[in-house]
């Protein structure tokens, strides 16, 4: 669904901004409880624990700062959550979404679960543990079109949350906001990518250099480089390394020494087609318009 204005209430039951928080679109039946793995208890005591529910287990690994989620669905949310905290080793969060009426079904969890699934795997900002996208379950069209928008619900209070397990990590582009393209085309790399509210984004089909300069062996932008191709973004092909997938780099040097192969400023390599440097045109542009005013 294209984006629009929305109220979202976040209420904190015990008034600790780090304990549980409930997160709720003030005009939607769909409620989001976010529980730290240490509060499972304090949970249990509420009565959204013992409703049907889809919840998704978040975290990350200490070898890999792609951060991981497990998409699922109960009849008990309380029984399914007891199992995993003891079974399961690398979550820390519990997201669940439960119904304000309490009236999910069993069908409902049972598609929102496979859709959140599907969805979670286009997207790819989290590595999904589950251990298979299983079989779209029979759902009636009319309760099917009921699930598509209480997804969306979900989805947008999961990223109000911190959590931003659907946002594709770059728009798709349309007629009143076309899509900003830069271009990283020196030291052996030929990389685009967009600059976006979360940091730079580099495409997929980017290369860039398999070398490092001399002068960063041992450096953290060598073993900044390393970690990518351990983790899968880049990986070498014909001489050059080779970005798998689009991926987010919280700023345009370390997309840019990510390519490169050597520190660089990202805000001078990337231009776009008319060989305007991002620097000039989003941190330059708008202290030169405030300055003439």
């Amino acid at each position: 669904m294209s984006p629009h204005p929305q109220t979202i209430q976040i209420f904190l039951p015990s008034g600790d901004p780090q304990g549980i928080r409930v997160a709720g679109i003030t005009t939607r039946i769909v409620r989001v409880l976010d529980v730290p793995r240490s509060l499972l208890a304090d949970f249990f005591k509420m009565p959204e624990a013992q409703q049907v529910g889809l919840y998704f287990l978040v975290g990350q690994s200490d070898s890999s700062d792609v951060s991981q989620v497990y998409i699922g669905q109960t009849g008990s949310l309380q029984d399914r959550l007891a199992s995993h905290n003891q079974k399961k080793e690398f979550w820390n969060r519990a997201l669940v979404a439960v119904s304000l009426t309490n009236n999910l079904t069993s069908t409902h969890a049972s598609f929102l679960e496979w859709l959140s699934i599907q969805q979670a795997n286009v997207v790819g900002r989290y590595a999904l543990e589950n251990g298979n996208a299983g079989s779209r379950p029979y759902t009636p069209p009319p309760l099917e079109a009921e699930c598509m928008e209480l997804h969306d619900t979900v989805r947008v209070l999961l990223t109000t949350l911190g959590y931003p397990i659907f946002e594709p990590l770059v728009r798709a582009p349309d007629a009143s906001t076309p899509a900003e393209y830069f271009y990283c085309r020196s030291s052996g790399a030929n990389g685009k990518g967009q600059y976006t509210e979360e940091g730079f984004v580099v495409m997929q089909g980017s290369t860039g250099r398999i070398d490092n300069v001399p002068s960063i062996a041992g450096t953290a932008t060598e073993r900044f480089r390393q970690k990518l191709v351990a983790d899968g973004v880049m990986a070498p092909e014909g001489g050059k390394l080779v970005f798998v997938r689009d991926h987010l780099f919280r700023s345009p040097s370390m997309a840019a020494s990510a390519l490169m192969g050597r520190s660089a400023n990202g805000w001078v390599e990337w231009k776009n087609e008319s060989g305007a440097t991002l620097d000039a045109l989003k941190r330059q542009g708008p202290n030169d318009a405030s300055a003439s005013t």
